[in-house]
């Protein structure tokens, strides 16, 4: 589009893995986005949309409006049959996880790039470890002191009892979580699932509809929904894409493992392609590759502008003791308020009167971006 005023906007919003419905990310916008409007000094009104997966805002400043409509490409369907936690299932995760990227050298490359992700990856897994570690204890213990049968005994009763008290506890420790988000993307390899490539398939296809329809089309990816809105972006022709803002992205995760061949297909030419492109990670935020350029770290050349929501300037002390062991509400800020918008501001960005191009006109990488000679 021209220069100049966007008066209704269409924004295609691609979740990460997760099991929630979009109820979710709409309930996040109806509470964020008059706390960012009032700290920014806009106005900023949330309208329903035409089902559970969309809704609208009017976005007003200097006495002219814009209208967006936000459309969730929702695939949680495809993520909850995902949400096993039993010990067989979550140990055979474990090893095939410890596999994908050990013996494939991955992880070394991984390491080199941030060791904040790694870290995440190995924390469910070392959590696994320690609980059989003191149940194997325990066992032997009760054993050597009550005799065999009553040692075994008692040993079931605590692996049933510390079973109830784990799933209690995994409702804050993510371990169940994490480790079917990592074993989804890696399990083949780093290919993509058919069930997912078709439903992308069909995203593209309502993306395609829609042309015509606003001033800008917008395509928002949070998470690991950041390399599927790589993906989504790279199945429509070129003067078709829509703008991309990926947020907290953990791309280099899947792309570099040996069989995402499709994947860094889909960075390269999305890179290549003039799509407007921008990315947004912060180094406090530790599930993702900050600063880590998603196609350069393939080797696909110099990809999106990388940008830093620098938490340790964009939120307050107090928002950051709040948030301190809260991982994945740090993961999910790009998607809040922040106390100083002025280096990125979300809903400004979605709703406000430029376009994602226009918005950060000017603006260089953020000091500290990472490219193939990290990933390498």
């Amino acid at each position: 589009m021209a220069r100049g005023r966007v008066r209704r906007r269409l924004v295609f919003f691609l979740p990460g893995f997760d099991p929630n419905p979009p109820r979710r990310y709409r309930e996040l916008f109806r509470r964020e986005a008059p706390r960012q409007a009032a700290i920014a000094g806009y106005a900023l009104e949330m309208l329903p949309g035409a089902g559970p997966d969309r809704w609208q805002a009017r976005f007003a400043e200097d006495g002219a409006a814009t209208l967006t409509e936000f459309r969730l490409l929702d695939w949680s369907d495809l993520v909850r049959p995902e949400m096993a936690t039993g010990w067989r299932v979550l140990a055979g995760r474990s090893l095939r996880i410890l596999r994908a990227y050990l013996g494939s050298g991955t992880a070394g490359r991984l390491w080199r790039l941030r060791r904040g992700p790694v870290l995440a990856c190995l924390w469910p897994i070392a959590v696994l470890m320690l609980r059989a570690l003191l149940l194997a204890l325990f066992a032997a213990a009760a054993c050597r002191i009550l005799g065999l049968w009553t040692g075994l005994a008692l040993s079931a009763l605590a692996i049933w009892a510390e079973a109830r008290l784990f799933a209690r506890a995994d409702r804050r420790l993510y371990v169940s979580y994490l480790l079917a988000d990592i074993h989804y993307w890696c399990r083949d390899g780093g290919a993509m699932d058919p069930q997912l490539s078709a439903r992308l398939d069909g995203f593209a296809a309502e993306i395609a509809a829609a042309e015509g329809e606003a001033d800008e089309m917008l395509l928002i990816g949070h998470s690991s929904g950041a390399g599927l809105a790589v993906s989504l972006a790279a199945r429509l022709p070129r003067a078709a894409r829509p703008a991309l803002l990926t947020l907290g992205q953990s791309v280099p995760m899947v792309a570099l493992l040996p069989g995402a061949e499709e994947l860094r297909r889909d960075l390269a030419e999305v890179a290549a392609g003039g799509t407007p492109w921008v990315d947004v990670t912060a180094p406090g935020d530790p599930c993702c590759f900050a600063l880590c350029d998603p196609a350069a770290t393939e080797g696909a050349g110099p990809g999106p502008l990388i940008l830093s929501a620098a938490y340790s300037r964009s939120l307050s002390a107090a928002t950051l003791k709040a948030m301190r062991l809260r991982f994945f509400r740090r993961h999910h800020q790009y998607l809040c308020a922040f106390d100083d918008p002025s280096g990125f501001d979300y809903f400004r960005t979605a709703c406000g009167p430029q376009t994602l191009a226009e918005t950060f006109a000017g603006r260089g990488n953020s000091p500290g971006r990472r490219g193939a000679e990290a990933g390498g």
